[in-house]
């Protein structure tokens, strides 16, 4: 017996199943006794977490994240930051090897989700708990997950269309890790390629890692093909700037020789003047944080929320 097929039976939604079984005091008595009478029935355990502090005298947010090092995690935090504190929360920030200890209604009332080695059957098991969670890497059906992504496939198909539209078509790849992030931006780029009818040859698809060293390795690969690409389309900026260090040192020059985009938009991408794909990340992270207090009100949709990005066209396309 799941929180959804609870909320089912009972004609209410998950989220106020979610409130009976946390304590809160926002449920009506009668639909909360109809919600317990349910449960009694269907041999659901309501004391999982009687020994527990409920979540409403908890004031903690949990952001969850996978590394330390790329930077538009920075702007993530900020956003969530604002928002929480100014609604009187506190934050708590950790990564993979902690999140299910904290993920705990003693600890935290919340997290928001950014970690991919966080499985899903974890996130579901707290949500089937009656835990709120955002998760900001993937898209989960499942009552008390609220997924806010970014819509990846339409910058990256309007970005690769200019590219065409510029007059380049060998095209070259550098992928990242297989997230549903990646997964959006490739197959935009091989969309948009086949639309146009031009031949993507896996040749020029590298495998990277999002970090700017993977960057400057797949490049160097690359280079010692006699056919290089016109232009090497990265899954985001960190290896889009390793790439183009490889490119220079070898003599090349960008855009003339080879042309390099990048998908973030980072500090840095700007300061190196990268065509790019720039995501709002302080905006992402508030939006994040009214969601999750939603949630935790038991007052939040669990339609999945896209959120929009832009195309900047800089000095490394022609």
């Amino acid at each position: 017996m799941t929180v959804k097929e609870i909320a089912k039976l009972a004609n209410v939604s998950p989220a106020t199943v979610s409130n009976v079984l946390n304590h809160r005091n926002n449920v009506g008595e009668e639909t909360r006794q109809r919600i317990l009478e349910i449960c009694k029935e269907n041999g659901y355990d309501i004391n999982k977490g009687k020994n527990k502090k409920p979540a409403e005298d908890t004031n903690t947010i949990l952001f969850n994240f996978s590394d330390y090092e790329r930077n538009f995690y920075l702007k993530i935090i900020h956003g969530i930051s604002d928002y929480v504190y100014s609604r009187g929360y506190d934050l708590m920030i950790c990564t993979n090897k902690s999140c299910e200890k904290f993920m705990d209604p003693a600890l935290t009332c919340g997290t928001i989700m950014l970690d991919m080695k966080c499985k899903n059957s974890t996130l579901i098991q707290k949500a089937n708990e009656g835990y709120p969670i955002v998760a900001l890497d993937r898209i989960m059906d499942v009552p008390n997950i609220k997924s806010v992504v970014v819509n990846n496939y339409a910058p990256m198909a309007e970005l690769v269309q200019g590219l065409v539209d510029k007059g380049y078509r060998r095209f070259g790849y550098i992928a990242g890790i297989d997230t549903l992030d990646n997964q959006e931006r490739y197959r935009a780029l091989k969309d948009v390629l086949q639309k146009n009818g031009i031949t993507f040859s896996r040749e020029n698809y590298f495998l990277g890692d999002y970090y700017e060293k993977s960057g400057y390795q797949s490049a160097r690969l690359m280079l010692l093909s006699d056919n290089i690409p016109e232009v090497l389309v990265c899954a985001n900026d960190n290896m889009a700037i390793g790439a183009m260090k490889a490119l220079r040192q070898e003599g090349l020059k960008i855009p003339d020789d080879i042309a390099v985009t990048g998908f973030d938009g980072t500090e840095m991408s700007e300061l190196m003047g990268l065509t790019t794909v720039d995501i709002p990340d302080y905006e992402r992270g508030y939006l994040a944080a009214q969601f999750l207090l939603q949630n935790i009100a038991g007052s939040c949709s669990f339609d999945t929320f896209k959120i929009a990005a832009k195309v900047h066209w800089r000095k490394t396309t022609r």
